[in-house]
C-alpha cells in the first residue's frame, strides 16, 4: 500500500501553577485557567506543590489525596459534569463541597479513568494500522457507560468517591493521556478522545534534585511519547528555590542535571526507532513549572519599582533572562515576551505582594519575581498567547500559553481528514495580549 505524508496544525495549551500546597475543595471553578472555550488538541497541565513540602511527604509517604481531587477538577471543566446517579455512581457530600469525598486516591481516580475509557495506550504503535475498527485502536476510549462494581481497591475510603467523569462517548471531549505525581509535582496529559490513537510510546521519567540532589521536593517529572510520527516531550519542574546571591546558579545546574540524566526506556520493538531517549532529542519540547529564578535587584530597589509597577525594568534584571542571554542555561531554548506582572509572590488571597506592606520577618520576606515559566524547543512550533491567570488561591498565579504546533502525519493507503488546529478564535487569543496587568 502506498503512503502520504502531510504535515498538520493543532493546538497545544500548556500551564503551570505553584498551588503553595493549598488542596483545592469541590467548589474551584478552573474553566478560566484551561480556557476550555479555545477547545485545543492538547492539554499539558503541570502543578508544584499540590501538597506542602514537609518531611513527612518527602521521606515517609506521599499524600496522592490532592493530585486526585486536582485531576477530578480538571476533568470536570473538560468534559464536564454528568449524569452519574443515573449511570449508578452514588453522590457523597463533604467538607469540599459535593465534588469530593473525605479520601479520593489517586490510584482510584486513574484506574475509573482506564475502566470507563477501556483499551491503555499502546507502547509502541510503529506500525500504522489505520483500519482497524475503531473500538480496537483506541485507547482510554469511553466505551462502557457502567461503572463495574467489582472493581476492588486496598482503600476503603474509595468506595463512595465520586469521579465527575463523563460516561457517555458523545459527552468525553477529552481523555487523559498520561498523570504522574513526584511529591509535590504533578502532571497531566489529555487529549481530544478522537485524536488519543494517534499517541503512542508513552514514557515518564522521574529525575529528583531536591535535598542532598537526590529527594522528591525538587526536580522534574518528564512525559515522552510519539504523536503521529512527531516526538513530543514535556517537562513539568520545580527548581532550586532562594533568592540570595548565587542561587541562580543552583537553578542552573538543577536543569544541566536534569537534560543529562533524565534517560526514558526503550520500548519500542521496531528496528531502528527514531524514539528518542533523552530530552533534546524529542522533535517538540516544552518546558514548563516554577523555575524559581528571581529578581537581581536589592529589597529597596525592586520595591521601589513594584510600587511604581514599573514591570519591564523589573523584568530587566530577571534572572533567567540574563542566564539565558549569558549562555549558561537553556541554550537554543524560547520564550515568549512576557507582558504580564510577576507570578510571585502574593499573600494568600489576596492582590498584595509581600514586599508592599504585608509584615513579614526580614528573612521571610520575598522581591516579586517570575518564578512561573514556559519555554519551548524545536522548530514547527508557534505561540499564539503568553499570559498568567487571576487566581488568588496560593503565594502564586497561574502561567499558561498555547502552541501552534506541527505534526508529521503518515497514511497508509487512502489518505484520511485529520481533525486539526481549529484557528476561529485565534483572533481571541491575540487580543489578550495587553499590556502589563496593573
Amino acid at each position: 500500500m502506498s503512503s502520504s505524508e502531510a504535515i498538520q496544525n493543532f493546538r497545544v495549551f500548556a500551564a503551570t501553577w505553584n498551588v503553595g500546597g493549598q488542596c483545592p475543595t469541590g467548589n474551584l471553578d478552573l474553566n478560566d485557567f484551561l480556557q476550555v472555550r479555545n477547545e485545543p488538541d492538547m492539554y499539558v497541565l503541570g502543578f508544584q506543590e499540590i501538597v506542602p513540602l514537609n518531611a513527612g511527604n518527602v521521606l515517609v509517604l506521599e499524600d496522592n489525596e490532592p493530585a486526585a481531587k486536582w485531576l477530578a477538577l480538571i476533568n470536570q471543566s473538560l468534559n464536564g459534569s454528568s449524569d452519574l446517579a443515573s449511570k449508578g455512581l452514588k453522590l457523597t457530600a463533604s467538607f469540599g463541597g459535593p465534588l469530593f469525598s473525605q479520601k479520593p486516591s489517586l490510584k482510584k481516580i486513574k484506574k475509573t479513568f482506564k475502566k470507563l475509557n477501556g483499551k491503555r495506550l499502546k507502547s509502541c504503535n510503529c506500525v500504522l494500522e489505520m483500519e482497524r475498527k475503531a473500538a480496537k485502536d483506541f485507547c482510554f476510549r469511553c466505551q462502557e457507560s457502567n461503572f463495574n462494581s467489582d472493581d476492588s481497591s486496598t482503600e476503603e475510603e474509595d468506595e463512595n468517591f465520586t469521579i465527575p467523569v463523563a460516561l457517555a462517548t458523545s459527552q468525553m471531549k477529552y481523555s487523559l493521556v498520561a498523570c504522574k505525581q513526584m511529591v509535590g509535582i504533578f502532571v497531566s496529559v489529555w487529549m481530544r478522545r478522537e485524536l488519543v490513537q494517534y499517541v503512542g510510546h508513552l514514557r515518564i521519567c522521574c529525575t529528583s534534585r531536591g535535598i542532598m540532589g537526590c529527594l522528591g521536593n525538587k526536580g522534574c517529572i518528564s512525559v515522552s511519547m510519539s504523536f503521529y510520527q512527531t516526538s513530543f516531550c514535556f517537562i513539568c519542574s520545580h527548581l532550586a528555590s532562594g533568592e540570595k546571591e548565587g542561587d541562580e546558579l543552583r537553578r542552573n545546574l538543577d536543569v544541566i542535571e536534569i537534560l543529562k540524566n533524565t534517560q526514558f526506556p526503550r520500548i519500542c520493538k521496531t528496528p531502528h526507532s527514531r524514539m528518542p531517549d533523552k530530552i533534546l532529542d524529542h522533535d517538540r519540547i516544552i518546558w514548563f513549572g516554577d523555575l524559581n529564578y528571581r529578581i537581581s535587584l536589592s529589597h529597596d530597589d525592586a520595591k521601589r519599582l513594584v510600587e511604581k509597577r514599573d514591570w519591564p525594568a523589573l523584568f530587566n534584571k530577571d534572572q533567567l533572562k540574563m542566564e539565558r542571554e549569558a549562555g549558561r542555561v537553556f541554550k537554543g531554548w524560547k520564550e515568549g515576551k512576557i507582558y504580564f506582572a510577576p507570578t510571585y509572590k502574593y499573600a494568600f488571597n489576596s492582590d498584595t505582594y509581600y514586599v508592599e506592606g504585608v509584615k513579614v520577618s526580614k528573612n521571610k520576606r520575598r522581591t516579586p519575581a517570575w518564578c512561573d515559566r514556559i519555554l519551548w524547543h524545536g522548530r514547527g512550533i508557534q505561540q499564539l498567547l503568553y499570559v498568567r491567570r487571576e487566581f488568588k488561591f496560593s503565594d502564586h498565579r497561574p502561567v499558561c500559553a498555547t502552541f501552534n504546533v506541527e505534526v508529521e502525519v503518515m497514511f497508509r493507503g487512502q489518505k484520511k481528514k485529520v481533525s486539526t488546529c481549529n484557528f476561529q478564535n485565534i483572533d481571541d487569543l491575540v487580543s489578550t495580549r495587553s499590556p502589563y496587568f496593573s
